[in-house]
């Protein structure tokens, strides 16, 4: 999820923690072990692929967070002795603040290592857009109502506590929304007769009405769009190609391992003037996507490991893109793609 809802989670989590005893102490401390875990981008990587897949790495573990969290809450709570919260109150707001950051990260589509150092994929469900303005409102109203209630607190936890209960039950609606979309996704393909090997729904950007649908194939993928709005419970696919065999000579390339195991299988691998590009289909949609690398370029006829890997410029959707978006939510177009 963006920073700035991260660090909204974080402090309402700490001051629904330790509110009624620290006050405003524990909105500042939320809020600061709520963005922490996202420093990680500033630690050096020996190429662009491993910049991208280490993010949302050890420091989003809940088993990081487990080892680290009453150290720190043994820290705050000599720093705020005067207030007299116990070390295991302490430790508990950084435990919170850290892992609902994790946990929230995990329910969008870039994927979190919830687990490291276990070597499992990612969790990333796919269930909400990393910017969602509608839940990141109601964490500002709580937190908000919290910082400025000096005169009546008791109202300011209340309201706090409103916000994230909110929010929270904002995340499951759209887990349940999501449930429904597949299962019309997976009607719809069946219906079809289109066989596939992997499904991805995902919703576009800053909403819940509007889910993207992509189907895998050995040799190419469909994309499709699904609104809450739409009459009728259909989904009309555009089919795009992939050509994996290109991969076949730097099968087993350190970056194409690693972008095999991020992306979970959704990538398309092309040839552009003999660099070899694998894209990520999670973020973005057709044709813009925001991390593509290339990992292999051709010499004499024979497609060679790229060492190190590069990232391609990323193409994020204009504002054309994102009206059609807008337009297709409402349901005034039911075409296949945005072009």
């Amino acid at each position: 999820m963006d920073p700035f809802t991260q660090i909204l989670l974080g402090a309402a989590v700490g001051h629904a923690t330790l509110g009624a005893r620290v006050g405003r102490k524990a909105l500042f401390w939320g809020a600061v072990f709520g963005g922490i875990p996202d420093l990680d981008v500033l630690l050096p990587h020996p190429d662009e692929v491993a910049a991208v897949t280490n993010h949302r790495g050890f420091s989003h573990s809940l088993v990081t967070h487990t080892i680290v969290a009453p150290f720190l809450g043994a820290g705050l709570a000599g720093l705020h002795a005067r207030e007299g919260a116990s070390i295991a109150r302490w430790t508990l707001l950084v435990w919170l603040a850290l892992a609902t950051h994790a946990l929230l990260d995990a329910i969008t589509i870039y994927g979190t290592q919830l687990f490291w150092p276990s070597t499992g994929p990612p969790v990333g469900l796919g269930s909400i857009f990393i910017i969602d303005p509608l839940y990141t409102l109601l964490l500002l109203v709580g937190v908000l109502w919290a910082a400025l209630a000096r005169r009546k607190p008791t109202v300011g936890r209340r309201a706090n506590r409103i916000g994230l209960g909110l929010s929270t039950v904002y995340l499951a609606g759209a887990i349940f929304i999501q449930a429904q979309v597949r299962d019309v996704a997976e009607s719809e393909l069946a219906r079809k007769g289109v066989e596939y090997d992997r499904l991805m729904t995902t919703p576009t950007p800053f909403n819940l009405l509007l889910w993207r649908v992509v189907a895998m194939a050995p040799h190419g993928y469909r994309e499709g769009y699904y609104s809450l709005l739409d009459p009728l419970p259909e989904i009309r696919f555009a089919q795009y190609p992939s050509n994996e065999s290109l991969l076949s000579s730097v099968d087993d390339a350190p970056a194409v391992t690693r972008l095999r195991w991020f992306t979970k299988g959704f990538y398309r691998v092309r040839e552009i003037d003999g660099r070899l590009e694998i894209t990520d289909l999670r973020m973005g949609f057709e044709p813009r996507y925001i991390f593509s690398f290339v990992v292999g370029h051709r010499q004499e006829g024979v497609i060679r490991p790229l060492m190190p890997p590069e990232r391609a410029p990323a193409e994020r959707p204009d504002a054309e893109a994102l009206l059609w978006v807008w337009r297709r939510m409402l349901g005034e177009t039911n075409r296949a793609d945005p072009h």
